[in-house]
């Protein structure tokens, strides 16, 4: 059985594997952001596209997931790094409702967000690396 190194007061992100995992997620988020940001979002309406219903509903479901784990979380730089994610998802679930006319700063507040996101995952990595040393 492989031992990964623990994140010491951690409730969610306990070990480097889970970290590893969680910082993927947020990569591949951070270049969906990049790429929807150049994408114009129309306001979503009774007669929108499906598509964009959708979106909204995948949206709403991320955005409570990570506010359930932000609520959750252990120590700051944990709550920090999930803080940051759910901001970013509730600011794709305003521009998926409100449209970018209205929310204009949201694409490339969401980039920034993720961003911050990924550089306090690999702080965290580095963490999990310093632990392991010892």
């Amino acid at each position: 059985m492989l031992h990964y190194p623990r994140v010491p007061g951690c409730s969610i992100l306990t070990n480097r594997k889970r970290v590893i995992v969680a910082l993927v997620h947020t990569v591949v988020f951070l270049a969906l952001a990049i790429y929807t940001a150049f994408l114009t979002v129309r306001p979503l309406m009774p007669g929108s596209p499906a598509s964009a219903w959708i979106m909204t509903a995948v949206y709403l479901l991320v955005s409570a997931a990570l506010l359930v784990l932000t609520t959750v979380s252990g120590v700051a730089h944990e709550r920090l790094y999930f803080g940051l994610c759910t901001t970013s998802a509730v600011l794709g679930l305003g521009r998926q409702i409100a449209g970018d006319l209205r929310l204009h700063a949201a694409a490339p507040a969401r980039v920034l967000l993720l961003t911050c996101a990924v550089l306090t995952g690999m702080a965290m990595l580095r963490a999990t690396a310093s632990t392991a040393r010892r």
